[in-house]
C-alpha cells in the first residue's frame, strides 16, 4: 500500500521493532475507552446528577463537538512539534483530566474536565495513526494502522464494558479516576519506548487549500460526517435500547457491547491481509453494510439472537469503516497527513456529536425503538452517495495500493 508503507519513518528503527507500534496501540486503548465510556456509563451519571439519560448525553455530544472544532486548529498549531514530545504531551493532560473527572463536584464540572480530554483527543487522534506507519518496521505500516484500530477496537472488549461494570459496582468517579491511573502507565511506557519521529514541518497553513481540493479527500469527508451521525444516532443510546427494547439485563448488554470489540479485532486482522487486494468488498461493508444493520437493529431487537446476530454485524461494518478510510487518508495525503487526518478526526467527531443529539431527540420524541430506523435513514444517504459518487474516484486510485 504505497502511501502506508511505513518505509520513511522507520529510519533508525531496527527491523522487526515494533514496541512503539504497541506503545501506540495501547494508547488507541485508553484514548477510546475515555470516549465511550459515558455511553456505558450515563444511567448512573444521570442519576447522580439528578438528570435525564438525554441531558447525561450531552457529555457524548459537547467531547464530540469539543474534538471537530479543535482538530484542525490545534493540529496547525502544533504542526511542527516533534511527535514524541506531542505524543507525550497530550498523554498527560489526558491524565489530569480524567482526574478532574473523578473528582467532579456537580455536571458542570464533569462537562469542564470532559473538555479537556476532548482538547487531547484532538491531537492524538489527528497524529497516532500517521505516527505508527512511521515506527513501524520497514513495510508494515498496513498491519501498524491495523494495531492501533485493534487498541480502539479492544476498549470496547475489555475498557468500555469493565468500565460500565466499574461503574455499576463502585460507581462511575472510579471507572474514571481507574482510567487515569492506566493511562499514566502508558506515558511511562511511550516515553520508554516511542522513539522521536519528525512532525510534518513543511506544511504550512497556505498549503491547506490545495489539500482539501482532493476529490478523494473531499469525498470521505462528506461521507464521513453523513455515515458518523447515522452511526450515532443509534450507537449512543445502545445501551438504553439493549435493556429497554429488547429487554437484556446488566450483564447481557456489557457483553453485547463486548462483542463490538471482538469483532473489530477480527476484521483488523481481516483487513491487513486482504485490503491490499481487495478493496471494494471492504468499502461496500462499511457504508452499504452499516446502513442495512441499522434498519435491520429494531426488527431484530425481537429475538435475543437475532439481536446479537446484527449487534454483531454492526460492529464488523463500522470497525471495517474506520479501518478503509483512514487508510485511503493516508494514501491520498502523503503530504500533510496529520493534517489531513485532523481534519477527518475533527468531520467524524462531528458526526459523533449530531448523532448523540438526533439520537436525544429521538429517544425523547417518538421513542429510543425507533433510533435504529432514523440513524438507519442517515446512513442511507450516505450509501446512495459512496455508491453514485466516491466509489468511483477511489477505484480510480487502487493501482497505487498494489
Amino acid at each position: 500500500m504505497s502511501g502506508i508503507s511505513g518505509k520513511s519513518g522507520a529510519a533508525g528503527l531496527s527491523k522487526g521493532s515494533w514496541l512503539p507500534v504497541i506503545g501506540l496501540m495501547f494508547s488507541a486503548f485508553i484514548f477510546n475507552t475515555s470516549e465511550f465510556i459515558p455511553i456505558g456509563l450515563l444511567s448512573g451519571i444521570a442519576a447522580d446528577f439528578g438528570i435525564s439519560e438525554s441531558a447525561a448525553g450531552m457529555l457524548i455530544t459537547v467531547y464530540a463537538w469539543v474534538v471537530a472544532i479543535a482538530s484542525l486548529p490545534l493540529m496547525l498549531v502544533f504542526a511542527k512539534t516533534e511527535n514524541k514530545r506531542l505524543m507525550l504531551s497530550i498523554v498527560g493532560l489526558f491524565v489530569l483530566s480524567h482526574i478532574a473527572s473523578g473528582f467532579a463536584a456537580n455536571y458542570n464540572m464533569l462537562m469542564i474536565s470532559r473538555m479537556g480530554v476532548a482538547c487531547s483527543h484532538a491531537i492524538f487522534w489527528s497524529i497516532v495513526t500517521p505516527v505508527a506507519v512511521k515506527v513501524a518496521p520497514e513495510g508494515k505500516g498496513a498491519a501498524a494502522l491495523s494495531m492501533v484500530v485493534s487498541g480502539s477496537s479492544f476498549a470496547m472488549i475489555v475498557g468500555l464494558p469493565l468500565g460500565r461494570t466499574i461503574g455499576l459496582l463502585v460507581g462511575w468517579r472510579a471507572a474514571f479516576l481507574i482510567i487515569a491511573a492506566i493511562a499514566a502507565i502508558i506515558f511511562c511506557i511511550l516515553a520508554a519506548v516511542l522513539k522521536k519521529t519528525p512532525s510534518d514541518s513543511s506544511f504550512s497553513l497556505r498549503k491547506l487549500p490545495a489539500l482539501i481540493k482532493s476529490p478523494a479527500l473531499l469525498g470521505i469527508f462528506l461521507l464521513t460526517l453523513v455515515t458518523i451521525t447515522g452511526h450515532f444516532t443509534a450507537y449512543s443510546y445502545i445501551e438504553p435500547f439493549l435493556g429497554q427494547v429488547a429487554g437484556f439485563g446488566d450483564t447481557a448488554i456489557t457483553m453485547i457491547l463486548a462483542m463490538f470489540g471482538v469483532v473489530g479485532i477480527a476484521g483488523s486482522i481481516i483487513f491487513s491481509g486482504h485490503y491490499d487486494r481487495t478493496p471494494k468488498p471492504f468499502r461496500l461493508l462499511a457504508v452499504a453494510g452499516l446502513c442495512v444493520f441499522l434498519l435491520a437493529l429494531h426488527p431484530a431487537s425481537f429475538n435475543p439472537v437475532t439481536t446479537v446476530l446484527i449487534c454483531i454485524l454492526w460492529g464488523f461494518a463500522i470497525n471495517s469503516y474506520n479501518l478503509t478510510f483512514q487508510t485511503e487518508i493516508i494514501r491520498n495525503a502523503p503530504d500533510g497527513t496529520s493534517v489531513a487526518m485532523s481534519i477527518y478526526s475533527g468531520i467524524y467527531n462531528i458526526g459523533i456529536g449530531t448523532g448523540a443529539l438526533i439520537g436525544g431527540s429521538v429517544c425523547a420524541g417518538i421513542g429510543i425503538p425507533y433510533i435504529g430506523y432514523i440513524g438507519g435513514a442517515i446512513a442511507l444517504v450516505a450509501a446512495i452517495y459512496f455508491i453514485r459518487k466516491l466509489m468511483p474516484v477511489l477505484s480510480g486510485g487502487d493501482s497505487a495500493l498494489k
